[in-house]
């Protein structure tokens, strides 16, 4: 079946120029610093976001412990989103392998750590407590992009504080493209940025690490460490590089989709619209209908992430076309049409 999938952005496949970029691609050892591609990937993430080196790694939750662990020593303190990705969603890495201590603090809606929040957070200098080391956001969060105003302000506060300020930009060009501005305008607020290629984007694998030559330095031994080591990784690096020359713009496309998905669904009766935000859209279904629709759109052909709670997350990206958007509609209507009936 010919599947429209929007359990996530993770989801897409290379598509066939990307697939000749990455067989075409020159290689080496990357454990010796021998792989051109992953050089070039390397060199070309550092110089679009404005920081003088990059690492590449498999995974963004690998991108973010290393960012942990190159910012904080065992002892330390982060401050992060109580709903953010790197403290709710990654295992609890920085804990158990950093030996680094979160300090969780609730998000407003907009997904923004209100600075005065934080400020009461940040552990006075005494043995009693962790030593508060690092900030930590995330752009986009659940599609919400965090203000530019915002990330100024949150820079001026961690300079302020001596606190370091690490960004979990999984879905960094997505805040950019909704933004209207370059990645690095949002780059520049922070120490460190994580970016993730396998997202939006549609690389097959693969994330970044972008800072400073001395914190690439630890992120790459740690990498080495976690076991992250890539040996002839160019045509992986391919496929990002494929990727930030052609599908950057095109994110706007996602965003216009799951606006338009999320203008249809909006006036279904039994279903609630919570919101739209970039790529994706939230909607609440009853709890008692969710599998009687899950199993009517994978009838359909449509793939959506049905768990136990009635909020759903409907995400758009490259696999997802007009045609596809239209049949999803199609499908919420003709169920909740017939469940209205009923």
């Amino acid at each position: 079946m010919d599947w429209v999938d929007l359990r996530s952005d993770t989801v897409t496949r290379p598509t066939p120029a990307m697939r000749e970029a990455m067989v075409r691609a020159p290689v080496g050892d990357d454990v010796y610093g021998e792989d051109p591609t992953v050089n070039a990937l390397q060199n070309r993430v550092a110089a679009d976001l404005g920081f003088e080196a990059a690492l590449f790694v498999p995974s963004g939750t690998q991108s973010n412990l290393l960012a942990l662990m190159s910012h904080c020593e065992r002892g330390d303190e982060y401050l992060v989103g109580m709903d953010a990705h790197t403290y709710k969603f990654e295992g609890g890495g920085a804990a158990v392998l950093g030996s680094i201590q979160p300090q969780p603090i609730m998000q407003e809606a907009d997904g923004s750590l209100p600075l005065e929040r934080v400020a009461a957070a940040i552990k006075p200098v005494d043995p009693h407590f962790a030593r508060t080391r690092l900030l930590a956001l995330e752009n986009t969060w659940h599609g919400r992009v965090l203000p530019l105003d915002y990330l100024r302000a949150a820079h001026d506060f961690a300079r302020e504080g001596g606190l370091a300020l690490h960004l979990d930009g999984a879905r960094l060009y997505n805040a950019a493209v909704a933004c209207g501005v370059p990645a690095r305008e949002i780059a520049r607020c922070f120490d460190s940025v994580s970016v993730c290629l396998s997202k939006g984007l549609g690389a097959p694998v693969g994330s970044v690490l972008a800072g400073s030559v001395a914190l690439i330095e630890k992120a790459r031994r740690w990498r080495k460490v976690a076991g992250g080591g890539w040996r002839q990784a160019g045509m992986l690096a391919a496929a990002g590089l494929h990727a930030l020359d052609h599908h950057v713009a095109r994110l706007a496309e996602d965003h216009a989709r799951a606006a338009a998905l999320a203008e249809q669904l909006a006036p279904l009766p039994g279903l609630r619209l919570l919101g739209q935000h970039t790529n994706m859209v939230f909607v609440e279904v009853p709890a008692e209908r969710l599998r009687a629709l899950d199993g009517h759109l994978r009838a359909a052909g449509i793939r959506i992430s049905i768990g136990y709670l009635p909020t759903l997350r409907l995400v758009t990206h490259l696999d997802v076309d007009d045609t596809g958007i239209a049949r999803t509609i199609e499908a919420f209507r003709t169920f909740f049409a017939r469940e209205h009936r009923a």
